[in-house]
Order: structure tokens, then sequence, then C-alpha cells
């Protein structure tokens, strides 16, 4: 997750010199290519059966498709303030639906680090609005719209939790992670195709192609094989409290990097979300 914050922060440059399904698509390209050696079934794996491709599938299209036309298009209907107050929710729809769908028992310092996160989350939101962006200057139907986006997000984000934890028990990571990125270049490519014909390769500078490289690797690579390696042994319901980890990675580039200003709410709001980090992961009595 905390991977995942760095290539959100720096891929900004990319969104706005490449168009967000082309960029999406060339980025499962080239994580395809990386990762052609994972997609061999290991000699100790049994081959994928019926079950296991649908759960690979909506693995892929909660996690990587649909998560983001959700977010993307979520985030640029409501505010900023709207949207962090909403991705709070992730570490407690992962541990509900982990309840639910793995039977998970999830005791009082997962839900009190689940609500740790969601108030730093809430800190973090609140201490950095984008400037300009209001809500009372949003027209209020749209708004509504954005913030449902946003939450659509967050049940595919927790989904993705539950879904790979269930996946960790019969495939290894590296071969979850090569499957369900060429589920994600097939639903992009229709978009992807169509954008590439029209778009002029040209205009994109070399920093901007390095950068497409890294976004590729990290967000395809090495994050899905970090996620599902770190599940085998993990409860989903705990995991999901990383997930804060996010926002807060991502601001911290934007202030270290960017230079953008870092309050004392802001420090508040780290503190608060690593206090959570502990609780669900320092070992209680047996």
């Amino acid at each position: 997750m905390t991977l995942v914050g760095i290539y959100v922060a720096l891929s900004k440059p990319l969104v706005a010199a490449i168009p967000v399904f082309l960029l999406a698509w060339m980025r499962f390209g080239i994580a395809a290519v990386a990762m052609a050696l994972w997609i061999k079934k290991p000699r100790t794996e049994p081959p994928l059966n019926r079950r296991t491709h649908i759960l690979l599938f909506f693995e892929s299209f909660l996690g990587n498709f649909l998560f983001s036309i959700c977010m993307l298009y979520g985030v640029s209907m409501t505010s900023a303030v709207s949207a962090g107050v909403i991705l709070a929710g992730i570490p407690a729809v992962s541990a509900l639906m982990s309840g639910i769908f793995l039977k998970e028992r999830l005791g009082p310092r997962i839900w009190l680090a689940v609500g740790c996160g969601a108030m730093g989350m809430v800190m973090l939101s609140l201490g950095k609005p984008a400037p300009g962006e209001t809500l009372s200057a949003l027209d209020a139907e749209r708004a509504l719209w954005g913030n449902l986006l946003v939450f659509g997000s967050v049940v595919c984000e927790a989904a993705y939790i539950v879904i790979g934890k269930r996946l960790t028990a019969d495939i290894s990571p590296k071969r979850i992670a090569a499957t369900i990125n060429l589920y994600g270049f097939a639903l992009m490519t229709p978009a992807g195709l169509y954008l590439a014909l029209r778009f002029d390769f040209g205009a994109v500078e070399a920093s901007s192609w390095g950068l497409l490289v890294f976004y590729a690797l990290a967000a395809s690579v090495g994050t899905v094989w970090l996620w599902m390696t770190g599940l085998k042994t993990v409860p989903a319901g705990q995991a999901g409290v990383f997930s804060v980890m996010l926002p807060l990675t991502a601001a911290a580039i934007g202030t270290f990097f960017f230079h953008e200003p870092f309050s004392t709410l802001q420090a508040g709001a780290f503190a608060v979300a690593l206090l959570g980090l502990l609780l669900a992961t320092v070992p209680g009595r047996q």
C-alpha cells in the first residue's frame, strides 16, 4: 500500500500527458511482458478450474478495471474532501466483507484499528482540501453521483482484498498477479486500441515514458505480488487496515517532492493512522 501511494502521487504527470484508458492499457501491456514467465503453472499447483478462473476474472474486473473507472470519474464529480472521507471506509468495508464471506473473526483491536484509520483519513482530508474545490461550488446532483462512484470504488477495493485472500489458498502470488493482469489487459484493449489510433505518441516527453515503465511495474507487478504474498498469512480484515497507507504515502510524496504544505492536523492524521497499524499488527496474548 505504501508503494501504491508512491506511484499514485508520482503518476500525476502521466495522467496529464496520456488519456486514462490508453494509460491503463499500456500499463497492463508492459506488465504482461514483464510477467510472461509467471503465467506458467508450477508443478506444485493444480490446474485452474472454472471456479478459480471466475474468481481471477472478478479480481481483475473489480480491483483493476471497475475500481479505476469509479475512482477517476467519481473524484472528477465531487470534492476532494468528500472523496477522502469516503475512502476512509475501505478498512471497515473490507473487514465487514471478510467476516461475511470468509467467516473471519474480527477482534476488538482490529475494529479499533479500523476506526483509527478512518479518523486519520478524515483528518487528512480536512487538512488538505484541493484549492478552490468546495462542495458548495458543485452541482448537488452531480456531487451525489460522484460520491456514489467513490463509494463504489471502496466496495471494489474491499472485494479485491477478500477475493485475493481466497485465491492465495490455491495459487501462487506470482501467478495471480500475471493472470489478473492479462484479464485487465483484455478488458482495456477495446478502449486502449481506439485511443491509440488517434493519439500523438510523439508529443509525449521521454521522461514520461520512463515514468510509465515504473508505473506499470509498480502497479501491476510489485504491489500485486507483495499484497498477495502477505494475504497468504494475514487475515483479509487485518490486511484491509493497511489501505490507510495509500493516501498517507501519497500525501507525504506531495509534501516532500511537490512541496505541498504540511499542517499540524496532517501530522496528527499520520500519527492516528499509524497507531491503527500498530493495533492491527502487534501480537496480543495467546
